[in-house]
């Protein structure tokens, strides 16, 4: 197919089997949201929900829309305003990868930076008080609040969902990294209407409060939260597999060395959790196991590939 605009071939994104050597009980699926235009699963909503609310009349040209975003968010943002001839507020905060932030910057003018912790030790809390004071400042403005808003989800139930259930005859589980909760909550929506014995399984991370966990400082974005969305009481959860952030640093790198796999912080995060999961586990048969790679790894050089990173926070040595 050809195309006018990169930002319109959007979805229909690769699905890679991916051979494990020490998981060879399952049958594993990795689609490969790297390859959406701007490099992340994040294009879906923010394509869905710029023309969503375009036609609904929600918002009109002259629109300002604001949203906070630790980075791919934000870049897909940036990317499909600029499309709709829209301008685009972002709220990051200086945990924000160097890649990320560069990329967001060039796409446009209006960026604010948070540098003080909030009472969980991340950024998020504060990232939102920021959105909401702009709000109140801005008469027309919209903020996208991606943790709350149904379109988040209806992004991913209309588009990512039905491709993977499209693409399948039978699904068995599906791991679904959680962050602001729209990816889960469409797709588990998706696959249980036309799989209803799939088990939906949400992978977290330490430090993460989303399911009740303590609060503490988290280095790989993109994978938990310090506030529990609003979006998740939608989401058809069977089981919960909490990882540490070092197993999903070191399952990066082996995707890279063995797969030959550059993928973001979340997907070394859902390897982990899958090789958690199925590690003892008794099976009757070989299950149809999906997960979704989120992103790329050129938004991580600077820390989840980076030697000294990697030895400095988590005692990775390369």
């Amino acid at each position: 197919m050809i195309y006018k605009n990169l930002l319109d071939a959007v979805g229909n994104t690769p699905i890679l089997k991916l051979e494990l050597a020490k998981l060879g009980n399952i049958n594993l699926f990795v689609k490969l949201e790297g390859y959406n235009p701007t490099g992340s699963v994040k294009d879906r909503a923010a394509s869905y929900i710029l023309r969503k609310i375009l036609s609904t009349g929600e918002i009109n040209n002259e629109t300002i829309i604001i949203e906070s975003s630790s980075g791919n968010f934000g870049i897909s943002l940036a990317s499909y305003c600029k499309k709709f001839n829209l301008q685009f507020y972002c709220i990051i905060d200086k945990n924000i990868s160097s890649e990320n932030e560069m990329l967001i910057r060039n796409l446009t003018n209006h960026v604010f930076k948070i540098k003080e912790v909030d009472k969980n030790g991340g950024y998020l809390l504060n990232r939102i008080k920021k959105v909401k004071e702009l709000k109140s400042k801005i008469k027309n403005s919209y903020w996208i609040n991606q943790y709350s808003n149904p379109y988040n989800a209806n992004a991913y139930y209309e588009t990512l969902g039905l491709e993977i259930c499209s693409d399948f005859k039978n699904i068995d589980y599906v791991f679904v990294a959680v962050s602001s909760s729209g990816t889960i909550t469409g797709v588990s929506q998706r696959v249980k209407e036309l799989f209803p014995s799939a088990k939906i399984i949400a992978v977290d991370v330490d430090g993460s409060v989303i399911f009740g966990g303590t609060p503490k400082k988290r280095f790989v974005p993109g994978i938990g939260s310090s506030m529990v969305p609003d979006l998740l009481k939608d989401a058809k959860i069977d089981e919960i597999v909490t990882v540490s952030e070092k197993s999903s640093i070191e399952m990066c790198h082996l995707l890279l060395e063995e797969y030959a796999l550059f993928a973001g912080g979340s997907s070394g995060s859902l390897l982990s959790a899958i090789y958690t999961y199925f590690k003892d586990k008794k099976l009757n048969s070989v299950p149809n196991v999906i997960t979704i790679f989120a992103d790329r790894g050129d938004r991580y050089l600077t820390n989840i590939y980076n030697k000294k990173w990697c030895e400095d926070n988590f005692q990775i040595k390369k």
